[in-house]
């Protein structure tokens, strides 16, 4: 499968954490197999896995063969299933997307960038160490700052206010378009379409 993507959603496991910020990677994932009328099986390498196609193409072609990917480990844990799947579906980290919560981008806003640092995610951290690189390509879905001094761990661990919870379907359908899109545009045409003012 050396032509297919792997597309991996951060979260932590558990009924208590599905519906938290530091989770919506997971959550855009359940948007993208939804589209696709895909479900998740076990991995042995301890993720929930999707084979899918993303998108439609050119003249409606299918889109791009891809896995999605939910590890079951916690998040700072995240690495060694992604870099077992990586190995299994011998994908190339150029067609790594990692779709994850991002503290620095306003809620209900998505940006997109490869490589660079892992802005203290624990998630990446685990990511970049066991692959033993960091270019590939984020997704990064704005949750917000936290309010006050309130603890950033703390807030990303909380659901969604009862305010956000009503944007939340349009945020998640965005961050699954931008995933859709860079694996049949390129990087460079969806960051054009998502970091545009509007």
């Amino acid at each position: 499968m050396s032509d297919a993507w792997l597309v991996v959603g951060l979260g932590n496991p558990g009924a208590e954490y599905e519906r938290t910020r530091h989770n919506v990677g997971q959550m855009v994932l359940a948007e993208l197999a939804g589209r696709a009328s895909a479900s998740f099986k076990r991995h042995r390498s301890g993720a929930r896995v999707a084979e899918v196609r993303l998108g439609t193409g050119p003249g409606g072609v299918p889109g791009p063969r891809a896995v999605l990917a939910a590890p079951t480990s916690y998040m700072n844990l995240s690495g060694g299933p992604v870099a077992g799947l990586a190995k299994y579906y011998d994908v190339p980290l150029e067609h790594l997307v990692v779709v994850h919560d991002e503290l620095d981008v306003p809620f209900g806003a998505v940006r997109l960038k490869r490589g660079g640092g892992e802005g203290g995610h624990n998630g990446l951290r685990s990511i970049s160490k066991s692959l033993g690189g960091k270019d590939y390509a984020r997704v990064r879905v704005g949750v917000g700052r936290p309010p006050g001094r309130q603890d950033p761990a703390d807030f990303v661990l909380r659901e969604f206010s009862t305010v956000e919870r009503k944007d939340l379907p349009f945020l998640l359908g965005d961050a699954a378009d931008a995933v859709e899109l860079l694996t049949l545009q390129g990087l460079e045409a969806v960051q054009q379409r998502f970091h545009s003012p509007p």
